[in-house]
Parts: structure tokens; C-alpha cells; sequence
């Protein structure tokens, strides 16, 4: 039975120097029963974002450009890890990958959200593919499997953010178990499912592969999943952002929730409901260190687990602050209304605060969302907007939380409850 799932992310395979980084954390533990949940390398899925919005705006002149860039990065890193050696067909293999990318791209006169799934996977099938090769020269055995066949999409039509079919998720993966050979690591994509008749690509949304490793994890009862990020564990805030951040040593699965619900980057706010309900521990690791102690996530509760204030920011955020015209209250009937509204147009509120008269929300910024949901309420209400806000939340706040972050900020909302303060500042 395969017990471990360890996934890494496109920071831990940006370059031939992290590829062998991966095989050697991999070989150290290959005995274990693990699969891998891999994402694209680097910053992969950005530059393919950019291939297919040059396609589809300028008919494929600048896309060939963009295209070329992403070719010659993985070329790089294939280069580096195998010279000359490389196996021919491992070569035509991934040279195929890149034909199938550059059919799909053609596809311009289908709907944008259809199309960006049916491209985009291509770098996850693309890294996974280099990884299998190199794993396997380094004598890992190893089995490539296409997350499109076992992670099943429950709605056809929902691209770039979709939800497992469970029941038919769980049917397809589960077999895995009975199918696996002790001392063979299983080596699978992160971010991708496909549709039940086999016919599609769908994301599961940005930064999804974490939960992907939470699918795979639920559907084969496995006992931990482990994420290997470039930082030492789960910290209490972004290093970039915030001096003298420390480790949270250990977090129950509902902080997890509530710090990835608020904007935590390093989990996947869909990650660990399906381990909670398996009782799978979740660790957090550095892939740069990886005899550092990690950060450990599961159902017990400890005295000191609220000792340590989190910081997270989201930027580029757009708070939008509506008002009925007819100087209604704003009841449950309003509330009915707009929030109807936010669910058709697919936009999630990072922070929600209701007034008699008023209902203002934070979402992440989407001018055309942003468009589309003002001329659908114009008429009954008032809307105003603003752009370009940060949304700062302090997860177990103290008096003094914040003050260096916020001096010299314009607040614009301040909201608090009893153990997280949230405040939109300009």
C-alpha cells in the first residue's frame, strides 16, 4: 500500500540543481511507499498563462515568442541533468508533449477558461516527465501516472477551478494500492484532473497541487502527506515581508484551515479538509533542509498552539462597499440578492462587513469581474470600489500586533473578532 505522499512544487524543481535535490530526498526514502505529487517547474505556469493570452490576442505571433521561451527553459534544465546521454525517446516523448501544447494553443474560437485547462496542464505533464526520466537514471524505479485518469472532475463545465467526483475519484485511485510494488515510487501531476469521459483537461485552481497530494492522500488512506516548501516549515508570516519570523512547530488541522482561508500561500485553502477527515497528519518541510524538524498538522490540540500571531497579507485586492438606492436596510433579502450575484460571477470575499445601510467586501482583484458584478447590481444599488488595497490579517493578535506593518497605512475597514483581526489599508 502506498502510505506517504510527498509533493513539490515549482520552486523545488525550478532547475536542473532542485531536480537533483528532489531524486536525492526521494532516493533516501523510496522504500517508504511514497508517490510524488509534482507541480511545473518554476514559474512555468506563468509563462504558459502568457503563451496562450498572446495566442488568443495577436493570432499567435507573439505566442510562437512566448512558446519558444518555455521550450528553451525546460531544454535547459534537460541539458544540464542528462548532456548527451539523453534517451531518444525520451526526447521525441517530450517533443510530442510540446506539439500536443501547440495544437491545443490553436484552439482560439473555444471559450478562455476551456482553453487555458486543455494548455496550461502541459507543464505539469512536462515536469513530471523530465522527473521520471531523471529518477529512473538515477536508479529509482519509478511509474509515471497521468493525474487526468484519476483525479475526476464531478462537473464537465467548471474549468480552472474544479472539484473532484469523489465517489469516482476514490474508484479510480484506490486501485493504485493493489497495483503498487513495494520499492516503486508512483509519480503523478499536481494541479490537473480531466473529465469522466476522458476527453478534457481541468485545473483544480491555482496553487492546487496541494490539494491534489490531499486527494490522492484521502482516496488511498494513507498515513501522512508531507509538502516540501524553501522555507523551514510553516512560519508565522512571509519572510520577505515580516523580519524575525519564527516556526509554528506544530497547528491543528482548523487553525490550517483558518490561516489558508485567510490568505496563507503555503497550504491550499481546499488541502485539508480531505485529510482531517482521514485522520492524515499534513508536515510541512524544507526541501533546502531537510533534517530541519517540520512543521507538523493534525487533529490534537496543544496549551501553546495560539501562543504565536500569524501574519498574512493578500495583495491587489478590491473592496467594494454597496448601499441599496431606495434607502432600504441592508436585510437578508439584499444580502440574498448580492451574494447570489458574487456566486454566479465565481467571486470569493476575503473579508465581509455588513452595517445597516452598507455591505462591504474584499476580493481579489478581477476587473472584469469587477465589471460584470456592478452592471448586474447598478440598478438596485449604490456601488462603490476601490483598487490596489492590501487585506492584512493577524491570526491570535496581541495590542501591539501589526503597528510596524500598518504605520503610516490609510486604513480603510477595520473588522476584529476574538482571536483575528483584519484591516484593508491603501
Amino acid at each position: 500500500m502506498i502510505k506517504k505522499i510527498y509533493k513539490f512544487g515549482g520552486a523545488s524543481v525550478k532547475d536542473a540543481e532542485a531536480v537533483r535535490n528532489l531524486a536525492d530526498i526521494v532516493g533516501q526514502h523510496k522504500d517508504e511507499d511514497i508517490l510524488l505529487v509534482v507541480s511545473a517547474m518554476g514559474k512555468t505556469t506563468n509563462m504558459l498563462e502568457k503563451v496562450l493570452a498572446d495566442f488568443r490576442e495577436h493570432n499567435g505571433n507573439l505566442g510562437m515568442e512566448a512558446l519558444h521561451e518555455v521550450i528553451a527553459y525546460h531544454d535547459g534544465i534537460i541539458q544540464n541533468l542528462f548532456g548527451e546521454d539523453a534517451n531518444p525517446e525520451f526526447g521525441e516523448n517530450i517533443a510530442g508533449l510540446f506539439i500536443e501544447l501547440w495544437e491545443k494553443l490553436q484552439k482560439t474560437d473555444t471559450p478562455y477558461d476551456y482553453q487555458y485547462d486543455q494548455t496550461v496542464c502541459y507543464g505539469e505533464l512536462i515536469s513530471t516527465s523530465i522527473i521520471h526520466e531523471y529518477l529512473s537514471k538515477c536508479d529509482i524505479p519509478t511509474r509515471w501516472l497521468d493525474a487526468r485518469k484519476y483525479v475526476i472532475a464531478e462537473d464537465d463545465t467548471n474549468f480552472r477551478a474544479a472539484n473532484p467526483d469523489w465517489d469516482e475519484t476514490r474508484l479510480k485511485i484506490s486501485k493504485l494500492n493493489d497495483e503498487h510494488i513495494r520499492g516503486i515510487v508512483c509519480l503523478t501531476q499536481g494541479f490537473i484532473g480531466g473529465t469522466a469521459d476522458g476527453k478534457h483537461s481541468v485545473t483544480l485552481g491555482r496553487e492546487g497541487s496541494d490539494f491534489t497530494a490531499a486527494i490522492f492522500a484521502n482516496c488511498l488512506d494513507a498515513e501522512e502527506v508531507t509538502i516540501w516548501k524553501d522555507v523551514d516549515g510553516l512560519l508565522n508570516a512571509d519572510p520577505k515581508r515580516f523580519p524575525d519570523t519564527v516556526q509554528l512547530p506544530h497547528i491543528p488541522y482548523s487553525e490550517a484551515i483558518e490561516l489558508a482561508f485567510y490568505g496563507a500561500t503555503i497550504i491550499h485553502p481546499k488541502t485539508i479538509k480531505p485529510l482531517q477527515n482521514k485522520g492524515i497528519t499534513l508536515k510541512v518541510q524544507s526541501f533546502l533542509n531537510p533534517d530541519h524538524e517540520p512543521t507538523v498538522i493534525d487533529g490534537e490540540h496543544r496549551s501553546n498552539d495560539e501562543t504565536i500571531p500569524s501574519y498574512i497579507v493578500k495583495d491587489n485586492q478590491t473592496l467594494v462597499s454597496i448601499t441599496p438606492r431606495d434607502f432600504s436596510f441592508m436585510n437578508v433579502h439584499n444580502l440574498q440578492i448580492v451574494f447570489g450575484v458574487c456566486d454566479s460571477l465565481h467571486i470569493h470575499a476575503n473579508m465581509i462587513q455588513t452595517s445597516a445601510l452598507m455591505l462591504s467586501f474584499c476580493f481579489d482583484s478581477d476587473p472584469q469581474k469587477l465589471n460584470l458584478l456592478r452592471a448586474e447590481l447598478q440598478e438596485t444599488f449604490k456601488i462603490k470600489y476601490n483598487e490596489g488595497l492590501q487585506l492584512f490579517t493577524i491570526r491570535h493578535y496581541r495590542d501591539d500586533s501589526g503597528k510596524d506593518f500598518l504605520n503610516g497605512r490609510k486604513i480603510l475597514v477595520q473588522q476584529e473578532s476574538r482571536s483575528t483581526i483584519q484591516y484593508v489599508i491603501s
